[in-house]
């Protein structure tokens, strides 16, 4: 069984990897053109611009037909039927979810089409072009001047696309977007969150030399601080030249050479400062060739365990965190710029936070590169979330591959200190086999940082005794588990009597727990979805989760309200999860107090 789910597998994975190039880091800081802004949109549930009345997909033909929406055409003469038009159609904001720009597409999963012209002229006729997208919810084909670019599947990875011989003049770029959810999906159809369709984030022409730095890690080793460890490699696999690393702030400049396209790095680098939450010490750092010079902006720091300590640049750390949903409750929608990331992030700041959770799915970039600047230490996280297939090789290739870009993408980020594998998923031999193949690519990929998954506790002997028994603990760097005594389990008062037990001598991290609470409705501090029984309950919590021994940290649920279509609760939660310590309108519940008040006394210890 295995070594057909391993045959399987590779098929998937080698196929996967075909559509489309390894992608190109650091884009922030290439030449680039947006192509954000407003979009032509068709709404297709029928999917009639894919398929003909007989199902067959016009992108797999050879002479796809002028009903195919990606042809973008328009009739030869008034006898001739075709029955849509890209010019006259309405437009819509990219990036941005499609389910609050329109009243009628509030609810809507299904598919929608987006057209965008641009013209574009290379600076350098040499020079390769990329077509780059910073993520679409959740399967997306791209088309370009009616040719098919390929496919991604992911609703919060980043991907991209070289069109250098496809341009033209004008150019017309075409994405079918659909974001139905499904079974064998990575999340699959059950969650807590709402499901925002579309291009819901940047979109990017990158312009390269022919041969250019494709990807980096420059990093400490983390057993000697006075080393820089890493590698760079070129987007070609023979490439052979010479790759200068600076470091100017410090006077330190190493040359190495490229050889196949690849070149391991280590060089020592005294006196450096390192990153932590009271000193968010960012360095210049050039990468330049014979074409090109890169800058970007990289920490230095340590981040490891010895026995149940989290150590920061040596140094004990209790992680004083909070769960972040990837939304801006202003304008209600999937967050997206840098003005949401100061939004989301100074709120964390000010309630005195040193590290947030981004739960469950990568986050957008300017989320990790805020964070880096403010410094605040990160937990990244993959949607491999509740009732995923575990013995499904598609299910298992689809969450690799997310795994995979997700730490591609953040892996020279000082302030992500913790790779997440999971969210509360049910104890199996199958699921335990699927999260342990993960956390191997995760090591791989990635041996600096530490691992870790919300995992679930189970009762012990006594209605108030939990215990962590699960074989994903000793996959794991730290013992991380949501808890909801007080909510989902009993009263507040359960919290007094509780007790838990970790066999484990390793850090323990409560990666969640909360109540809900309406901002603005008060009463006493048994009536649920009061902000007296949410500030009672962390009252409780607090008291109860500090006589944990190996206790390290905690990033309760959650820092805002956010939309989820399972709260259904009229007049209380009208579609939004209530758990937030802010309300959807801003507004600060007693909660929060509560706990900037123990996170500020945390702080002086």
């Amino acid at each position: 069984m295995k070594l057909i789910y391993s045959l399987a597998l590779l098929i998937l994975l080698q196929a996967s990897v075909s559509a489309q190039t390894q992608q190109i880091i650091n884009v922030e800081n290439r030449q680039t053109t947006t192509l954000n802004g407003q979009w032509k949109f068709l709404i297709d549930p029928y999917e009639n611009g894919l398929y003909n009345y007989r199902l067959q997909p016009f992108d797999e033909m050879e002479n796809p037909p002028k009903a195919a929406f990606f042809s973008d055409a328009k009739p030869d003469d008034k006898t001739e039927l075709l029955e849509y038009d890209w010019d006259t159609s309405p437009t819509i904001s990219v990036p941005g979810d499609w389910n609050h720009q329109f009243d009628n597409l509030e609810w809507y999963e299904g598919t929608i089409w987006y057209r965008k012209k641009f013209e574009y002229k290379k600076s350098e006729e040499s020079n390769r072009v990329f077509l780059h997208f910073g993520a679409i919810n959740y399967y997306s084909k791209v088309f370009l001047n009616g040719k098919k670019l390929g496919e991604h599947t992911g609703g919060f990875t980043p991907f991209q696309f070289e069109i250098t011989d496809l341009l033209e003049d004008e150019n017309s770029v075409v994405v079918y977007v659909n974001n139905n959810r499904k079974p064998e999906g990575v999340p699959t159809v059950n969650t807590d969150w709402y499901n925002y369709g579309g291009i819901t984030r940047d979109v990017t022409l990158i312009e390269t030399p022919n041969e250019f730095v494709e990807d980096y890690f420059i990093q400490l080793d983390q057993e000697n601080p006075e080393v820089i460890k890493g590698y760079v490699t070129a987007n070609e696999s023979n490439s052979d030249f010479e790759v200068e690393i600076s470091i100017p702030e410090i006077g330190l400049t190493e040359t190495v050479q490229l050889v196949n396209g690849r070149s391991d790095i280590e060089f020592t680098a005294k006196n450096l400062e390192y990153w932590s939450p009271d000193n968010p010490k960012l360095y210049e750092v050039r990468i330049k060739t014979p074409f090109e010079t890169i800058i970007d902006q990289i920490g230095f720091r340590t981040i490891k365990t010895d026995g149940a300590n989290i150590l920061l640049n040596g140094e004990f750390v209790f992680l004083r965190g909070i769960s972040i949903h990837e939304e801006n409750p202003y304008r209600v929608g999937r967050a997206r710029s840098q003005g949401d990331a100061e939004l989301l992030l100074g709120w964390a700041k000010e309630l005195g936070c040193n590290f947030v959770r981004l739960a469950h799915y990568p986050h957008n970039q300017h989320m990790i590169r805020l964070a880096n600047e403010m410094g605040l230490m990160v937990w990244e996280e993959v949607p491999v979330y509740w009732t995923i297939h575990w013995e499904n090789p598609e299910t298992y290739a689809n969450a690799e591959k997310q795994l995979e870009a997700l730490i591609h993408r953040s892996k020279n980020s000082a302030a992500t200190i913790i790779w997440s594998l999971a969210n509360e998923t049910p104890v199996s031999d199958a699921r335990n086999e699927f999260l342990y193949r993960l956390s191997e690519v995760a090591r791989e990929a990635d041996p600096t940082r530490l691992l870790s998954a919300a995992m679930e506790v189970h009762s012990g002997d006594s209605p108030s005794e939990y215990i962590i028994e699960d074989k994903l603990a000793e996959y794991v760097d730290i013992v991380s588990f949501n808890e909801y005594i007080g909510w989902y389990v009993g009263l507040p008062e359960r919290l007094t009597r509780s007790k838990w037990t970790v066999p484990y001598d390793k850090p323990v991290f409560i990666s969640e727990f909360g109540a809900g609470a309406k901002a603005g409705f008060h009463a006493d501090s048994l009536t649920r979805f009061s902000e007296e029984y949410q500030a009672d309950l962390y009252t409780k919590t607090i008291d109860a989760l500090t006589q944990i021994e190996n206790l390290r940290g905690m990033s309760p649920w959650i820092l805002v309200d956010f939309r989820s279509p399972r709260r259904q609760l009229s007049v209380i939660q009208d579609g939004w999860n209530r758990k937030g310590l802010i309300g959807n309108d801003g507004e600060k519940k007693m909660a929060y107090y509560i706990l900037q008040a123990f996170y500020n006394q945390k702080a002086t210890q």
